[in-house]
C-alpha cells in the first residue's frame, strides 16, 4: 500500500501557515503545517518510533558501503517511504562505513551524538526550510567526523560545504521531495566529498531504487536510481 498518512494512508496536506495540531497517536498538542485530509496529524517523535534502534544497527555493520547500511535501515518497521527518520539515517549509515573504512572515530559515541542531531531537523524541512534533512545530515556527519563547532575554522568549512553539495545534488534532481532519493544523492556526494578531503575511501556502489511502487509522487524516469537508467 502507498503510504501517506500513517494513521488511515490518506494523502498529505501541507498548509501554508502552522496550525494547532494533537497527535493522533500520543494526543500531544503542537503547531504544525502537515496533516492528512481526514484530519490526522502524527508528530515526528511518533513517527520515528523505534529509531534508536539505528545504533544497534551500526554497530554490528561491517561494510564500507553506506548505501547498503542505510538499505538496511530502510527494512526496519521505524522506516517509512518519507519521514524524519531519514534525518538521523544518512548521517548515521555514514558516520559507520567512515568508521569501517578507516576513519578515527568513536562509532558509537558519534551514533548517539547523530542521533541527537538529526531527530532535531523536523519533517518537512525540505520545503519548508529550502534545506532536505537529508542532506543536512550529510553535513552533520563531517561535522561530527571533524569536530566542528561555531568556533571552529577548517571543520566549519568542510561541513557546510558538505551540506552545500548534498543539497546541490538534491535542488538539481528538483522535486517533489522524495526521502529515498534524497538520502542515496546526499550519501553519494558524502562518498565523493571525503574521499577528495579527508582521503578516506568509502564504497561507492550503483543504486537502482526498489522503493517507487510506495511513492505517490514518484519522477519516474527523471530520477536518476529508476529501473532502466542504468
Amino acid at each position: 500500500m502507498k503510504e501517506e498518512c500513517l494513521i488511515c494512508k490518506a494523502p498529505l496536506k501541507y498548509l501554508e501557515v502552522e496550525e494547532g495540531m494533537e497527535c493522533a497517536i500520543c494526543h500531544r498538542k503542537e503547531n504544525s503545517k502537515t496533516r492528512c485530509v481526514k484530519g490526522h496529524y502524527v508528530c515526528n517523535e511518533c513517527h520515528t518510533a523505534g529509531i534508536d534502534a539505528i545504533i544497534g544497527i551500526c554497530l554490528k555493520e561491517i561494510t564500507k558501503n553506506p548505501v547498503a547500511i542505510i538499505e538496511k535501515m530502510m527494512e526496519q518497521p521505524f522506516c517509512h517511504m518519507h519521514g524524519p527518520e531519514h534525518h538521523v539515517m544518512v548521517g548515521s549509515a555514514l558516520l559507520t562505513a567512515y568508521k569501517n573504512a578507516g576513519g578515527d572515530i568513536d562509532l558509537q559515541q558519534a551514533l548517539v551524538e547523530m542521533m541527537n542531531r538529526g531527530k532535531s531537523v523536523p519533517g518537512g524541512a525540505c520545503g519548508f526550510w529550502g534545506a532536505c534533512g537529508a542532506g543536512i545530515s550529510a553535513g552533520m556527519f563531517v561535522s561530527i567526523i571533524s569536530k566542528s563547532t561555531p568556533l571552529a575554522s577548517e571543520p566549519f568549512a568542510l561541513s557546510h560545504l558538505m551540506t552545500s553539495k548534498a543539497l546541490g545534488e538534491i535542488g538539481a534532481v528538483g522535486g517533489p521531495r522524495c526521502c529515498k532519493r534524497d538520502s542515496y544523492l546526499s550519501i553519494l556526494a558524502a562518498i565523493d566529498f571525503v574521499m577528495e578531503h579527508l582521503g578516506i575511501v568509502m564504497e561507492k556502489p550503483e543504486i537502482v531504487c526498489s522503493h517507487s511502487a510506495q511513492n505517490n509522487q514518484c519522477i519516474g524516469k527523471r530520477c536518476l536510481f529508476a529501473k532502466g537508467n542504468h
